[in-house]
C-alpha cells in the first residue's frame, strides 16, 4: 500500500524516556535479555550527547513497529515482512542518488512489488535533518504551468516541477502529461542538488480496459512503484527525516485519487463521454460509474502486466487479519477511520466498516514532514546553512 500521510509533527518529548519505553518494547517482544544494561548505555549516551544511535536491530524492528503502528494504513498485515535497509552511514548526495536507485530496484523485485525501507542518517539534536529528499515520492510525474492558467500533467506537482527549474532543471523539449520529476537531494554538507530519477529503474504501466477498446485512446498511465519520501520516522526518541519506504499500491490510489481527483489528471468527464452518460445532471451518477471504470481498468491492467496491487476488498478482509492479530498479541488497534475506508466500494466493506479503532499515535511512528519548497523560492534555509549556523553556536 502507498502510506498515506502522517500527523504534521511528533510531539516533543524526553529523548531518554522514549529510548527507555522503545528499548523495552523492543526487548520483551524480541524476547531478548540485557535491557538493563542496554538502557544504561543509551542514558550515558544521551547525558552526553543529547541522542543515541541505535543497533542495526534496533533500527529494523522499530521501523517495522512504526508501520504497524501508523494509523491510516490499511496494508499492516504485511508489517513484519518489511526490509529495512541500514544507510545511516552515507552522507553524501551521490551515495544517496545510488541507495534510491538500488532502493528502487529492490522494491521493483520484477512486478512483484515488495515493502522496502531505507533509512539515512538521523537527525542532528537542536538542529535537524542530516540528508533530505524535496520530492515526496521518489516516483512523481512533472505538473507544468500553461499560459492559460490550466496545468498539464500532474497539478500537485506544480510547486515541485517549479522548484526544479530554479534549480536549473529543463524539461522536455515537448513537455508531456507523464514526464517524470527529478529528485532534489540535499545532505549537511551539500546544497540540493538535481538528480535524474532513473528511467531504467522506473516500471510503468498502460491503462486499457477489458470492456472497452476506446480507454486505451485516453493514453494513460501510472509507475508501479509509490515510494513515500517525504515522510520523519521516529524510532525511540529519534528522528530519521529521510527514510523513504513503500508497499505496493490499492487500486483506488491510482483509480480515484491519481486519474479521477479534479485537482489531479481529472479524467472522470472524459470516461464518462466514452461510455455516453448523461453528464448534465449530478443525479445520474455518471462520477460514480466513470470512477467505477477506471478503478476496474487500473485492477485489470496491473494484474495483466504482472504489476503487484491490491483491490479495497481483499485489502480490507486482510487488515481483519491485522486486527485480530493484534488483539491476540495484546497490543491496540491504532486506526484512522476516514482514511482505512476505501472510496471505492466504502459500503460493502461492512466489517471495517463498523469498526471503531485507538486514534492515539504511538510512537515509534512515521510523521508528516514540513514541505521544503514554497511557490515562489527554494527552502528559506539549506541543511548546509542550518548546521553552519549550529556549528558556530548560533542556533
Amino acid at each position: 500500500m502507498t502510506h498515506p500521510p502522517g500527523p504534521q509533527a511528533p510531539p516533543v518529548g524526553d529523548v531518554a524516556a522514549e529510548a527507555v519505553e522503545f528499548l523495552h518494547l523492543f526487548h520483551e517482544e524480541r524476547r531478548l535479555p540485557g535491557v538493563a544494561a542496554r538502557v544504561a548505555r543509551v542514558r550515558e549516551e544521551i547525558a552526553v550527547t543529547g541522542t543515541y544511535r541505535h543497533t542495526g536491530e534496533e533500527l529494523a524492528y522499530g521501523a517495522k513497529v512504526a508501520w504497524r503502528q501508523s494509523a491510516r494504513c490499511v496494508g499492516r498485515v504485511r508489517w513484519a515482512g518489511l526490509k529495512v535497509r541500514d544507510r545511516r552511514d552515507v552522507t553524501t548526495v551521490a551515495g544517496m542518488a545510488q541507495e534510491l536507485a538500488r532502493h528502487l530496484a529492490l522494491a521493483d523485485n520484477g512486478g512483484q512489488v515488495r515493502s522496502v525501507m531505507t533509512v539515512f542518517a538521523p537527525d542532528r539534536p537542536g538542529v535537524g535533518p542530516r540528508a533530505r529528499i524535496w520530492n515526496d515520492q521518489l516516483i512523481r510525474y512533472c505538473g507544468y504551468r500553461m499560459g492559460d492558467g490550466s496545468v498539464w500533467g500532474d497539478p500537485a506537482q506544480v510547486a515541485m516541477t517549479d522548484a526544479a527549474r530554479r534549480l536549473g532543471w529543463h524539461p522536455p523539449a515537448v513537455p508531456g502529461r507523464f514526464d517524470l520529476l527529478p529528485w532534489v537531494l540535499e545532505t549537511a554538507y551539500e546544497d540540493p542538488t538535481l538528480v535524474e530519477a532513473p528511467r531504467d529503474l522506473v516500471r510503468e504501466v498502460a491503462l486499457t480496459h477489458p470492456a472497452y477498446p476506446w480507454f486505451e485512446e485516453l493514453r494513460l498511465r501510472w509507475h508501479a512503484l509509490p515510494v513515500i519520501s517525504n515522510m520523519r520516522l521516529r524510532v525511540g526518541g529519534v528522528d530519521y527525516s529521510c527514510a523513504p519506504f513503500n508497499g505496493h499500491y490499492l487500486g483506488d490510489e491510482i483509480g480515484t485519487r491519481n486519474m479521477g481527483d479534479g485537482a489531479r489528471y481529472d479524467q472522470l468527464l472524459p470516461v464518462a463521454r466514452g461510455l455516453g452518460l448523461d453528464t448534465s445532471r449530478e443525479d445520474t451518477l455518471w462520477r460514480e460509474h466513470a470512477v467505477l471504470v477506471i478503478n476496474q481498468a487500473v485492477l485489470h491492467s496491473f494484474r495483466s502486466a504482472g504489476v503487484r496491487v491490491s483491490d479495497p476488498h481483499t485489502e480490507s478482509e486482510l487488515f481483519l487479519r491485522f486486527c485480530g492479530q493484534e488483539e491476540r498479541a495484546d497490543r491496540p488497534v491504532y486506526g484512522d477511520w476516514s482514511w482505512l475506508n476505501g472510496s471505492v466500494g466504502w459500503a460493502a466493506l461492512h466489517a471495517v466498516h463498523h469498526r471503531y479503532y485507538d486514534t492515539r499515535v504511538p510512537n515509534p511512528n512515521l510523521w508528516q514532514t514540513d514541505r521544503v519548497y514554497g511557490a515562489a523560492d527554494v527552502a528559506p534555509m539549506t541543511l548546509r546553512e542550518r548546521h553552519d549556523v549550529a556549528r558556530r553556536g548560533e542556533g
